[in-house]
């Protein structure tokens, strides 16, 4: 594991305040001083400061589900002093980290956990994430063509952030997509994907020169959004929390099982 990763997952810092401590040399693995180069491997401790960085628990977790606003970077800080997700959620959670990335202009569904194993498993997942969108202009036969059946696109730089280094892009075919109006002067509807790639709704409909003007995540697999207000943080309830233990269990007996194919 990268050592700016362990930090942030087990202790206060973000990955660039961790890079920075390294770069300080404030970080030890064992007794060796740590430099940006350096690996951690399996058992090694890490010590910054002197301090023990305990790692947490893989069987303990804790999810929580944040209706994030517009106007809120999902970063633990910004070096132009924007508004950040911890801002509005609180220094109890500020070692949760989030899983997956809602943009600036976005709102919706943010799950976020203390626990490393469960962001990376569910962000790798191809579980389904569900949108309502807004775009400026009809939706045309080519969008619905590219829904339905995927879409490569050598140039996505439209509707991505400009300082994205991210420009050819494969879309997969949309999980399922419901139009609920469909007008010259703007269009609103449902779709669901199962991909979180960067920007992915905005560089699709920008391929087709139209701006998405509201970008809403209302569900996260089986995490609906529901009447969580604008802002508010809440838990997994326990029905939310089983489906989360069942899915993971699942991942990893697959895990296990390509594991011993490879041997």
């Amino acid at each position: 594991m990268r050592l700016n990763q362990f930090i942030s997952h087990n202790a206060k810092y973000s990955r660039r305040e961790a890079d920075i401590l390294i770069e300080q040399g404030r970080v030890n693995i064992e007794k060796t001083k740590a430099n940006t180069k350096s690996v951690l491997l399996e058992g090694q401790r890490v010590f910054i400061d002197g301090k023990y960085i305990k790692p947490k628990q893989e069987d303990n977790y804790t999810v929580i589900v944040y209706h994030k606003p517009k106007g809120e970077l999902v970063s633990k800080k910004d070096d132009r002093g924007r508004r950040v997700i911890y801002d509005a959620i609180g220094s109890k959670y500020a070692h949760f980290a989030p899983i997956g990335r809602l943009d600036f202009a976005s709102e919706g569904v943010l799950l976020l956990s203390d626990n490393k194993k469960i962001v990376q498993c569910l962000m790798q997942s191809d579980l389904e994430r569900e949108y309502i969108v807004k775009i400026n202009g009809k939706i045309t036969e080519e969008m619905i063509k590219a829904m339905n059946e995927g879409i490569h696109i050598e140039d996505a730089s439209s509707g991505a952030h400009q300082k994205s280094r991210i420009q050819a892009m494969t879309f997969a075919p949309f999980v399922k997509y419901d139009i609920g109006k469909n007008d010259a002067h703007f269009s609103k509807l449902k779709v669901t994907i199962t991909e979180g790639k960067n920007r992915e709704l905005r560089r699709f409909f920008a391929y087709f020169n139209a701006d998405v003007m509201d970008l809403r995540r209302i569900r996260y697999g089986w995490v609906n959004l529901n009447a969580l207000p604008v802002g508010k943080v809440r838990f997994l309830s326990k029905d939310e929390y089983k489906k989360l233990h069942h899915f993971i269990s699942g991942t990893e007996k697959t895990d296990l099982n390509i594991s011993k194919k490879n041997i």
